[in-house]
């Protein structure tokens, strides 16, 4: 049976959404149907018809398939994410502080998505992620933490987490992302990044990744995206115009003023509202 229209749907998504929503080999022809008499996408005939519904289509973007990978998948927090380990350490008091903070400014009805970017490398910006990601979860509200840098990953090194499959192969495949479990922090999954494909910027700037946010905003509280340093590459401003809201970066004696006003100035073209900014010193 047919799951891939003219309109270029992915095969993986409609084949996942099929089996998410439990059709028939007769429902798949009553679909195959509508799609040949309107030309329709799969995933649009099936919801004219009323087999699929947008619950569906979210659950399984936002890689809630039960019968994915991602269900038995474990991460564990490496010793160096302090939040994880040692909540009286004097860092793990600060990121509780901008916790708070993000937490005060926060959307009171909907998820609390993060895009969280930096003007260079080696600035603290995926530990700082982490470490966010990790203490939200410990308040018991559903975390998501996403890797987008699809250029030089680390949330899997820092979480101990396969990284075979990621997001970068979900958006390329149009299937369910792998999300992994993180042992210890019920509340915390992560999304690592996948290994690296050659065009991380049109991946990102694909309206899939919105589609996938979508899911993911109805089944997390928060949302954390790690995204690549900007003054090298606008993969990050492709995650911030999906994302709407923004915690920026920078590192004592290491950022350089000019690529902070330049950073903020590329977000206004991006749509990005900036809601916070760390300096880090550590």
């Amino acid at each position: 049976m047919r799951l891939e229209s003219e309109r270029g749907e992915p095969q993986r998504l409609s084949q996942t959404l099929a089996r998410r929503s439990g059709l028939t080999d007769s429902d798949l022809k009553r679909i195959s149907m509508v799609q040949d008499q309107l030309g329709l996408g799969f995933i649009e005939a099936a919801m004219r018809l009323g087999l699929v519904t947008q619950s569906d289509l979210d659950d399984v973007l936002a890689g809630g398939d039960v019968d994915t990978e991602a269900v038995h998948a474990v991460a564990r927090p490496v010793a160096s994410l302090t939040s994880a380990h040692d909540p009286f350490d004097p860092y793990s008091e600060r990121i509780r502080a901008l916790r708070t903070e993000l937490l005060m400014r926060a959307p009171k009805d909907e998820a609390n998505v993060l895009a969280v970017m930096s003007p260079g490398r080696g600035e603290g910006r995926s530990r700082i992620a982490a470490e966010l990601a990790i203490t939200f979860a410990q308040l018991g509200q559903s975390t998501l933490l996403v890797d987008c840098d699809l250029r030089r990953s680390s949330q899997h090194e820092l979480f101990g987490a396969d990284n075979d499959q990621g997001l970068a192969q979900a958006l390329v495949e149009g299937r369910a992302p792998q999300v992994q479990a993180v042992v210890g922090l019920p509340s915390l999954s992560v999304l690592t990044a996948g290994p690296r494909l050659a065009t991380p910027l049109e991946i990102l700037s694909d309206p899939m990744f919105g589609e996938m946010l979508t899911g993911w905003r109805r089944r997390y509280r928060h949302i954390i995206l790690d995204t690549p340093a900007v003054t090298e590459y606008s993969d990050g401003l492709a995650v911030a115009s999906h994302a709407g809201r923004v915690l920026l970066i920078a590192r004592a004696d290491r950022t350089g003023h000019a690529d902070c006003r330049d950073m903020i100035r590329r977000l206004k073209s991006a749509r990005g509202e900036v809601v916070g900014a760390v300096l880090n010193t550590f």
